[in-house]
């Protein structure tokens, strides 16, 4: 018997989302860090130096659709851990520790996400890559005009 293969619809990609997620927030929780606060340090880390507050939490908003002031709690969450630093009155940096944990939870989910990719095609990928960049375009765009 053969099986034809799910059409993407929004149930197919959240499941791979969760799922995918799952593995991520087994390795974070070793490590005493939540899902919102590994995307709010992955901003900092991958930035090229000290980075506005703001831009972090809007980034942080925009990316898990969540409102500011709970963006900017993680902020705080994070400076509290000593992951993130004050830099002057606007700025955030990351901190030793922070890229630490980073460069550790990233290397601890690298063979994770090598076993989950192997042995799709790379023009699979790309499609599915473009498919759902459309997909989030357009949601957001729907949702920005049901908030706006």
């Amino acid at each position: 018997m053969t099986t034809t293969p799910p059409v993407l619809n929004p149930r197919v990609i959240a499941l791979a989302h969760y799922a995918a997620r799952a593995l991520l927030e087994n390795v974070l929780a070793r490590h005493g860090v939540s899902f919102q606060q590994s995307v709010t340090l992955r901003l900092a880390a991958v930035a090229e130096g000290p980075v506005e507050r703001e831009l972090i939490a809007g980034d942080v908003t925009g990316a898990l659709k969540i409102d500011a002031a709970e963006a900017h709690s993680v902020v705080d969450e994070l400076i509290s851990a000593g992951l993130l630093a004050p830099q002057g009155s606007s700025r955030v940096r990351i901190t030793d520790a922070g890229r630490e944990l980073f460069a550790t939870t990233s290397a601890e989910t690298a063979p994770l996400t090598a076993r989950v990719y192997a042995g799709i095609p790379e023009e699979d990928l790309a499609v599915a890559g473009r498919v759902l960049s459309l997909v989030t375009e357009r949601a957001d765009a729907e949702l920005a005009a049901l908030t706006g």
